[in-house]
């Protein structure tokens, strides 16, 4: 029997119209009634998840910034793990110094701050976590801690991209989100690194969890569980590397497979 589930939003939870369907939500619900914790852990911001609990009716502990913040159900704080100030900035002006096609998102808890909210990408990703940014800059964070730096660009300059920032600041944790966005936090700071975290706080062994995630970002938190499954409309690379595999999020995968695992 499971004890804990964790669970990726985009391209997980929600299918590609970036909706949670009734039986996903069920399941979920299922999952509570039972006395079983459920965790949503994201690449998002807490307001962007909890955009989502809000539409949807139900509260849970969240993880986010792909692990550099874990907050419990009431929204209490449970550990933060940031970059100082002035690396963030070191990796800003590096990223802006390549020429290129670049956007950029700076998050230090719960602010979010890019340079032109106009920018297409900025528009659309507001759309998606049904929140807004504000425009700024590292400095402008309340908090001496940047959560996390998101590079929206293009497929072709990210592989690059991530292996410079790699080799130039080793104090930092760099990751694909997609094929185009590259989210950078600091070192150690990853979904998996999390999850064991939150285990080892709730007295959990991390056989006995269960977690599901679509992407780059996700595999370690997959590979680290005891049921660890990737979605149907996952990288065909990490297919071959992960053994279990869910029906992709718009064949109500999540719900699916937690139907099975609790019956």
């Amino acid at each position: 029997m499971i004890k804990v589930v964790f669970s990726d939003v985009d391209g997980t939870l929600l299918d590609s119209s970036h909706r949670m369907s009734p039986a996903t939500r069920e399941a979920i619900c299922a999952v509570q009634a039972r006395g079983i914790p459920f965790v949503i852990v994201s690449a998002r911001s807490p307001s962007g998840v909890y955009s989502i609990l809000e539409d949807y009716h139900f509260s849970c502990p969240i993880v986010c910034y792909s692990g550099a913040l874990a907050l419990d159900e009431a929204g209490k704080t449970l550990f933060h793990k940031g970059m100082e100030k002035p690396l963030a900035n070191r990796i800003v002006r590096c990223i802006e110094a390549t020429g290129y096609d670049a956007t950029l998102c700076v998050y230090s808890f719960d602010q979010w701050f890019v340079k032109d909210r106009k920018h297409p990408r900025i528009v659309r990703e507001e759309h998606i976590v049904k929140t807004q940014a504000v425009e700024g800059t590292v400095d402008s964070a309340s908090a001496d801690e940047i959560s996390k730096i998101l590079c929206m660009g293009t497929a072709e300059f990210t592989p690059d991209l991530e292996a410079r920032l790699l080799r130039e600041f080793p104090e930092i944790t760099a990751t694909k989100s997609s094929d185009s966005g590259l989210e950078i936090m600091a070192a150690g700071v990853t979904k998996a690194a999390a999850v064991k975290a939150l285990c080892g706080l709730w007295g959990i062994p991390l056989q006995e969890a269960a977690a599901f995630g679509d992407n780059y970002n996700d595999v370690e938190m997959l590979e680290l569980v005891g049921h660890g499954y990737l979605m149907g409309n996952g990288p065909e690379e990490l297919k071959t590397r992960l053994l279990l595999h869910a029906p992709g999020n718009d064949q109500n995968g999540v719900a699916r497979v937690l139907s099975g695992l609790i019956s």
